[in-house]
């Protein structure tokens, strides 16, 4: 078997938020990436030969060739690892414990409400696919914002005062689940204005564009 040709490997599916935040980093790090994206229609993220790196049968996947084909799953846990092995000048991540821990309340904050939460909102995490959200799920939505909006009003980032894989993590699903009708700038001025900071990234830049030309938007 010939050597891999990359530095990592990265798993992920196109329509789905949580591969491209990785992207995000994969960029910003500059780092070396190939992006498979296996068939879910044709379950071939179900193969025997899948699930050998993803025991559950998910996406995404990150392998890391370059250190003994390393694998790690769930996309926080990705971002976690690339920043802990690969971002050394700390350009998304922070430099003492007790932000690493304020980073990390958000990080989890992100893959256990804001993930669940805002899939329920909608069918999709795009505007052309924003579907009339359910009261419930407006609600549901509207109160996370409001949370990140009473700490975004007193400053620009979530954490340490720079731009950091906490704030990233929000990008690929923020903003586009309330329908046509929702006025984030109105509702939430501050977290569209860091919504937007955030996207100026020219990772971020990228991963937006790319995935919009694989969706051929």
């Amino acid at each position: 078997m010939s050597a891999p040709q990359h530095h990592i490997t990265l798993y992920s599916h196109v329509a789905g938020p949580h591969g491209w935040k990785i992207i995000y980093v994969l960029r910003e790090l500059g780092l070396d990436y190939e992006n498979p994206h296996p068939d879910t229609t044709k379950n071939e993220h179900q193969t025997a030969e899948y699930k050998k790196l993803n025991q559950m049968g998910r996406l995404p996947t990150l392998v890391d060739h370059k250190n003994g084909d390393f694998v790690v799953w769930e996309s926080n846990a990705i971002v976690m690892y690339l920043v802990d092995m690969y971002d050394k000048e700390k350009k998304l991540s922070v430099e003492n414990d007790k932000d690493r821990h304020l980073l990390l309340q958000w990080m989890f904050l992100q893959a256990s409400s804001q993930g669940p939460t805002f899939g329920q909102a909608s069918a999709g995490f795009y505007p052309t696919e924003a579907t009339i959200t359910p009261p419930k799920q407006q609600a549901d939505v509207r109160r996370l914002l409001g949370v990140l909006e009473s700490v975004l009003v007193e400053r620009e980032w979530l954490v340490g005062g720079k731009v950091t894989v906490a704030d990233v993590s929000f990008v690929s699903a923020l903003g586009f689940i309330l329908g046509k009708s929702f006025d984030f700038e109105k509702e939430f001025p501050a977290v569209y204005k860091w919504h937007n900071n955030t996207c100026q990234l020219p990772g971020v830049q990228f991963g937006i564009k790319e995935q919009a030309r694989l969706l051929g938007h």
